[in-house]
């Protein structure tokens, strides 16, 4: 099975632009990523694994890179970071065979290939207090009411949710059941779709008590697609698709953190004339 390398990168604020001149350094390497994402903001938070890594310092993550192999980022890029944290993962060779002409057209679907979604999604019949059992809380229907109508391409354009997934003993097979659910209904009835999944092999620089380098507690990585935000928001208040959550993702859960990123924007500037 093919490993990809899942970058987490921090950039180094005291550069002019540093966004545009991540990019542009980019540009001019030899990578191909499968995915350039920026970071918007977390969704869930990771409760017991990884913490420090994702969350000490009171890192703002800029980018999610995806690429194949398990080579380090080079120089050019590496100059630029503050921060950085990759995680490797083993993903199924059928679904990174032809990935940038599938994601270019979820990316850019043609219309009315995707259920339509409104503001009304973000009047559900009920509200949770948090989001972290992937509801929607109060806080994350009103920051999704200000993102969704700021103006920019990010906030009507295709989200796209980074998932890490640790399972309870056992429990592995009712998440395979949630999963079967989501791809079949309460997750393709809202247009998500899971673009990248694959099973952890290690966490680069978190050795065990034994020095072998494992995955931090992390058994999966997950990246979902979906047509927007809001779509997302309509399907955290479907109660179908909360009782299924409720049911079988929950329970399996021993940790689990998500990160709202977006390719909006970002793959049209790399994209022109970069190696993607």
């Amino acid at each position: 099975m093919p490993l990809c390398t899942l970058h987490l990168v921090a950039l180094n604020h005291t550069t002019p632009n540093p966004q545009q001149s991540f990019l542009s350094a980019l540009k001019s390497t030899n990578l191909s990523p499968l995915v350039v994402s920026r970071v918007i903001r977390w969704i869930i938070l990771p409760s017991t694994f990884s913490t420090e890594h994702l969350l000490a310092r009171n890192i703002h993550w800029d980018f999610l890179l995806i690429l194949s192999g398990t080579d380090a980022l080079p120089s050019p890029l590496t100059s630029r970071i503050q921060h950085t944290w990759r995680i490797t993962a083993g993903v199924p060779s059928r679904l990174t065979q032809d990935f940038a002409q599938k994601n270019a057209k979820l990316l850019k679907p043609d219309t009315g290939s995707v259920p339509a979604a409104s503001s009304a999604a973000l009047s559900p019949a009920r509200t949770a207090s948090s989001a972290q059992n992937l509801e929607l809380s109060t806080d994350l229907k009103d920051w999704i009411r200000t993102f969704s109508t700021n103006g920019s391409p990010e906030a009507k354009g295709a989200v796209s949710m980074f998932n890490l997934l640790s399972f309870r003993a056992g429990k592995k097979a009712s998440y395979l059941e949630y999963g079967k659910a989501f791809a079949s209904s309460i997750g393709a009835s809202h247009g998500g779709t899971a673009k990248i999944v694959g099973g952890v092999t290690h966490v680069e620089g978190v050795p065990r008590a034994d020095g072998v380098e494992d995955g931090e507690g992390w058994d999966e990585v997950a990246l979902a697609h979906y047509p927007s935000i809001l779509h997302f928001a309509e399907m955290l208040g479907d109660e179908n698709y909360q009782r299924v959550n409720r049911e079988f993702r929950v329970p399996a859960l021993r940790d689990t953190c998500i990160l709202m990123t977006s390719e909006v924007g970002v793959e049209e500037g790399v994209r022109g004339g970069a190696k993607l």
